[in-house]
């Protein structure tokens, strides 16, 4: 939390003594909504976009790190077994990386989403998605309804 107008935009970023986050999603408290307020006001999409930014800044220096980890630990071992072990345990990280690399792109969109007021509403029926489920879920683009009959949809077409 780098300034108080963040804060206040975000109506609710706030810590706790000692430095302890007193929320529970990338270090920001839950939205506190208030009576009659409009759904995906500016406060509400400030406190989306900090959200977000977070996010994307938490998956970005992990990234880095891998990259650090692999220069650093990247051995010739003699050994086939110790060869093989490193291999596997940096394929891992970097299918982690890929999958968070997809998620960043994400992240990306729904910046945008954000900046062009088109947030918090299912691009299927148009509904509010919800606070609750956005802050779950940011980058959710579908409300609970039409999520579950697009996994039901796809649960008959796999047959699983």
């Amino acid at each position: 939390m780098a300034t108080a107008k963040k804060k206040t935009a975000a109506s609710a970023s706030t810590k706790s003594p000692k430095g302890a986050t007193s929320a529970t999603l990338h270090g920001l408290a839950p939205y506190q909504a208030k009576a009659k307020e409009e759904y995906m006001n500016d406060l509400q999409r400030a406190h989306f976009k900090l959200i977000l930014n977070a996010w994307r800044k938490e998956l970005m220096e992990e990234v880095d790190r891998t990259v650090n980890h692999m220069k650093d630990e990247a051995a010739n071992f003699p050994d086939p077994a110790d060869r093989a072990t490193q291999e596997e345990e940096f394929s891992l990280e970097l299918r982690t990386r890929d999958r968070e690399r997809k998620l960043i792109k994400k992240i990306d969109k729904t910046l945008v989403r954000v900046e062009e007021d088109d947030y918090g509403f299912c691009d299927q029926c148009g509904v509010e998605i919800g606070i609750r489920r956005l802050e779950a879920r940011p980058t959710a683009d579908l409300c609970v309804d039409c999520k579950t009959l697009d996994e039901i949809k796809e649960k008959q077409i796999t047959g699983g």
